[in-house]
C-alpha cells in the first residue's frame, strides 16, 4: 500500500545527508566533548563548528548559542531560567493563548509559584495585537513570549514589531521559532529577539537536539545543574551526534525547497478549499509553507482520520503534541471555532518531500471519505 506522511509539523524524515554526517559521531568518532585528549578534542571542534553554523543562520554569535535536548527544554530554560533569574524583583509574564503546550503549561507552572502570567487573546486568523502586547506591560514584567509560527494554524506572528515594543519597555523578548526556523527569514538582531527556541526534528534533523539562543549579556539560571557544560547553562554531555546532524540539516535547508513546498502548500489549500463546508483554520498569507489546517462541516475528524490512515495517509487530527490526551486544541478554540469545527479539524502538512502527486492521490481519498462519511451522517 502506498504511504504519504503528511504530518511533517509534528516531525520530519532525517535527510540522508543529515544521517550520512552523524553516522562516524557513533562508531568512530565518539569521544566526550568535554574531555581533554585527542578524541575528546575532535568532538568538542565538531560541537564548536556545530554552534557557529546554527550561529550564523540565525545572525547570532556562535557564544550565544546553547544545545538542548529539543524544543520544550528551551522554551521551558528560557521562560523558568528568567523566572528565577528576575524572581522577586519582577515577576510578570505576557504570552498569547495559542502556545505550544510545553509554554503555557511552563506559566502555568510558575503561577503556582513565583509569576503571574497574561494570556493575550488572538483574532479569529489567530494573530496577535501589537497593542494589546503593549498594554499588557506593566513596571512588573520582565518577559513577553510569543509563538512565531504557530504549529497547528501555520500563522506567522509579526516579532520584528514585537521586538520592537519589548526593547522600547525594556522588557526581555523570547520566541518559539521550532516550526518557523529555516521556513522563514530570521535575524535575532533585526527582528529584537532576545531568546528563541529552535530544534531539529522539525528541520529533517535527528530527534532529541535543539538549542537556546540567549543574547549575550541576559542573565538566566539554569535548570539543569551538573558539570557545567554549555557555559554552565546547560548541563549533561552534550549529543555531539545529534548536534552535528542538527547542524548539517540547517545547512542543508534551502529557500528553493520553501519556494515549492509554498507551491504545493496553495495547490493543496486551493483544492481542498473546493469542497462544500470546508474552512480554511489561520490565515491565507503570512503563514507557514508547509501547513494547511481545515475545518470540514458535517463530519468527525478523528475518523477522517482514521479512514486517511487505512489508505496509507497520515494526517494530525487536533494538536499533535497533546493528541493522546483527547482534548479540543486550544489554539483553534483561541481562534473562535465551535464544537462542531473542532471535531471536525484536520491539519495538513507537508515537507521538502511531498510531491504533487502525493498530494493529487491525497485529495483524491479524501473527497472520496468525506463525501462517505457525510452520506453516513445525514
Amino acid at each position: 500500500m502506498k504511504q504519504i506522511y503528511l504530518d511533517n509539523a509534528a516531525t520530519t524524515k532525517v535527510d540522508e545527508k543529515v544521517l550520512k554526517e552523524m553516522l562516524s559521531y557513533f562508531s568512530e568518532k565518539y569521544g566526550n566533548a568535554s574531555s581533554v585528549h585527542a578524541f575528546g578534542v575532535e568532538a568538542k571542534n565538531a560541537l564548536e563548528n556545530s554552534r557557529r553554523v546554527i550561529a550564523k543562520s540565525i545572525n547570532a554569535k556562535p557564544s550565544e548559542i546553547i544545545f538542548t535536548s529539543g524544543g520544550t527544554e528551551s522554551n521551558n530554560f528560557a521562560i523558568t531560567g528568567l523566572s528565577y533569574a528576575n524572581y522577586p524583583s519582577k515577576t510578570h509574564i505576557i504570552t498569547s493563548k495559542i502556545e505550544h503546550d510545553c509554554v503555557l503549561n511552563t506559566c502555568k507552572y510558575l503561577e503556582k509559584h513565583v509569576a503571574q502570567v497574561t494570556y493575550l487573546d488572538v483574532d479569529k486568523e489567530g494573530f496577535v495585537n501589537l497593542k494589546d502586547v503593549e498594554r499588557a506591560i506593566t513596571s512588573k514584567t520582565f518577559l513577553v513570549s510569543i509563538i512565531h509560527g504557530n504549529n497547528e494554524i501555520g500563522t506567522i506572528q509579526n516579532i520584528e514589531e514585537i521586538g520592537k515594543i519589548c526593547k522600547a519597555k525594556g522588557v526581555l523578548f523570547h520566541t518559539d521559532a521550532c516550526q518557523s526556523f529555516t521556513k522563514v527569514p530570521i535575524d535575532v538582531k533585526k527582528m529584537n529577539i532576545d531568546l528563541m527556541t529552535i530544534n531539529s526534528h522539525k528541520i529533517h534533523g535527528p530527534k532529541g537536539v535543539g538549542a537556546l539562543y540567549i543574547r549575550e549579556g541576559i542573565k538566566i539560571d539554569p535548570l539543569l545543574h551538573g558539570g557545567g557544560h554549555e557555559k554552565k547553562l546547560r548541563s549533561g554531555t552534550e549529543n555531539v551526534s545529534g548536534i552535528v546532524g542538527f547542524a548539517k540539516a540547517v545547512e542543508v535547508a534551502n529557500q528553493k525547497d520553501v519556494k515549492n513546498m509554498t507551491e504545493l502548500r496553495n495547490y493543496l489549500m486551493e483544492k481542498i478549499l473546493k469542497i462544500p463546508n470546508t474552512n480554511l483554520n489561520g490565515p491565507k498569507e503570512k503563514r507557514l509553507c508547509n501547513n494547511v489546517n481545515v475545518s470540514f462541516g458535517n463530519i468527525d475528524g478523528e475518523a477522517l482520520g482514521g479512514y486517511l490512515e487505512n489508505d496509507g495517509i497520515y494526517v494530525s487530527t487536533g494538536s499533535a503534541c497533546s493528541s493522546h490526551s483527547g482534548e479540543s486544541s486550544h489554539v483553534l478554540k483561541a481562534i473562535g471555532l465551535n464544537q462542531k469545527q473542532l471535531a471536525g479539524s484536520i491539519r495538513i502538512s507537508i515537507s521538502k518531500y511531498t510531491t504533487k502527486e502525493d498530494v493529487d492521490y491525497f485529495l483524491e481519498k479524501l473527497n472520496r471519505i468525506v463525501e462517505k462519511l457525510r452520506k453516513v451522517l445525514k
